[in-house]
C-alpha cells in the first residue's frame, strides 16, 4: 500500500495491523507517540564516522525527537545498526546530497520554512552558550564532523552560533555527547504545555504509527493486500 495521502490515514488500517502486535508493544508505541515532537531537530554535516551519527540518532529518539537531517559531502551516512540499538526504526532520517553541491543549502531552506531558527555549534568566541537559547522557539542543531566542526558554509548562513561551556583543556565534546546535552536542556527547559505546536498533531502521529505498524508486523505488504482484499469483497 503506501499511498495514504494527508489527512487519509485509515483507521482501520491500523486495527488490522495492529491485530499482529502485543498488546504490550502498542501500549508502549502510544507512550511514545504523545510525547513525540518536531520542535527541535538536529542537522549532521558530513560527518566521518558512522557510528557517530548513529549513537545521535539513538539521542534523538531517547529525547523524543523525530527528525533527524544529514547534510552529505564526501561522506554517505550510512546507519549502525549496532549503536543505534534499533532508534533508527522510530526517528526519521532526512539525507541532502544533490549533484550540484546544494544540500547544506536545500537543507536549511526547508528548515526555515517549517519555522526553524538554524543554530551552528562551535565553540566560537561569537556563539551563545546552550543556557541563554530560547527552548521556546522552534531551534535545528547543526553539528559538524569530528576533525574540522561545522564548515564554514555552515557558519556563514546559520541563523546563529551556540555552545557548552567546557572546564578542561578538551576543545569540543564528542558528536553525540554534545548533542545529548543540547538536546536535554532544550527538552527539560521548554514550556511544552504552552509552546504551539510542541507535540505532534493527530495526523502526524497517525502517519507514524502507520509506519511503525508496517515496520513491526512481518510481511505487512501481504497483510495489507488482504485488507484491501476484503473491502473490496
Amino acid at each position: 500500500m503506501g499511498k495514504e495521502s494527508a489527512g487519509n490515514i485509515d483507521e482501520r488500517l491500523l486495527e488490522y495491523l495492529g491485530k499482529y502486535i502485543t498488546d504490550h508493544k502498542k501500549s508502549v508505541i502510544e507512550k511514545v507517540l504523545i510525547q513525540r515532537t518536531r520542535f527541535f531537530t538536529v542537522v549532521l554535516e558530513d560527518i566521518f564516522k558512522p557510528h557517530n551519527a548513529s549513537a545521535v540518532l539513538r539521542s534523538c529518539d531517547c529525547f523524543g525527537i523525530q527528525d533527524v537531517h544529514v547534510i552529505e559531502k564526501a561522506k554517505e551516512y550510512k546507519v549502525n545498526p549496532f549503536v543505534t540499538r534499533g532508534a533508527s526504526q522510530w526517528v526519521d532520517l532526512y539525507k541532502y546530497n544533490n549533484a550540484d553541491g546544494y544540500g547544506l543549502t536545500d537543507c536549511f531552506s526547508n528548515l526555515r520554512s517549517k519555522g526553524y531558527k538554524v543554530l551552528a555549534t562551535s565553540p566560537s568566541s561569537s556563539s551563545i552558550p546552550l543556557e541563554k537559547l530560547n527552548p521556546n522557539e522552534k531551534i535545528a542543531l547543526v553539528f559538524g564532523n569530528e576533525h574540522e566542526g561545522v564548515s564554514k558554509d555552515v557558519i556563514k548562513n546559520a541563523d546563529g552560533l551556540a555552545h557548552v561551556p567546557m572546564l578542561g583543556f578538551t576543545e569540543s565534546f564528542n558528536i553525540s555527547v554534545a548533542a545529548s546535552l543540547f538536546l536535554h536542556h532544550l527538552t527539560q527547559n521548554v514550556n511544552k504545555e504552552n509552546v504551539k505546536g510542541f507535540y505532534l498533531s493527530d495526523q502526524e502521529k497517525s502517519e507514524l504509527k502507520l509506519k511503525w505498524y508496517r515496520s513491526i508486523v512481518k510481511n505487512s505488504e501481504i497483510h495489507e493486500r488482504v485488507f484491501l482484499e476484503s473491502l473490496e469483497g
